[in-house]
């Protein structure tokens, strides 16, 4: 089987700045500027940005883990964006991501292995990364600090 190295994503103006994404087979999204130029009827692109970072950071911190064949529980996702103005124009400066397992650390004999190698496998993130400052915290169920990257 061929690796698939491109994809499409289809975009329509619906009203305003409210634009219909549409996945494919993944069904549609609403994106939406707040006001005053939008209605705030959606995500904007900044959020999806940012959540595109997170959804890519916890997918491959659970990737790493079940690797070993050891359960992270219910992982969960926090992301900050820090908005900075650069030669007078508002850009994401930061990006701040905080990863939460649902399991003790004790669970996971091959957690520390897991934990140097997750943040590799994020596509979305490294590619961000080359133009924003994007930080990952992991901690366990219990709050423990496991990672800082």
């Amino acid at each position: 089987m061929a690796e698939q190295t491109e994809f499409s994503v289809q975009l329509r103006l619906l009203d305003g700045y409210k634009f219909e994404i549409d996945f494919g087979d993944a069904g549609q999204l609403l994106s939406d500027e707040p006001p005053p130029l939008g209605a705030g009827e959606g995500p904007n692109p900044s959020r999806l940005l940012a959540a595109a970072v997170a959804n890519c950071l916890a997918a491959s911190l659970l990737f790493a883990v079940r690797k070993f064949k050891e359960d992270p529980g219910q992982v969960q996702a926090t992301v900050v964006g820090e908005l900075e103005r650069q030669d007078g124009r508002w850009r994401i400066g930061k990006l701040q991501v905080g990863l939460q397992l649902g399991a003790d650390s004790a669970t996971m004999p091959h957690l520390e292995r897991a934990l140097s190698q997750f943040e590799n496998f994020c596509v979305v993130t490294q590619s961000v990364r080359q133009g924003i400052e994007v930080t990952v915290q992991v901690r366990d169920s219990a709050g423990q600090l496991l990672h800082q990257g």
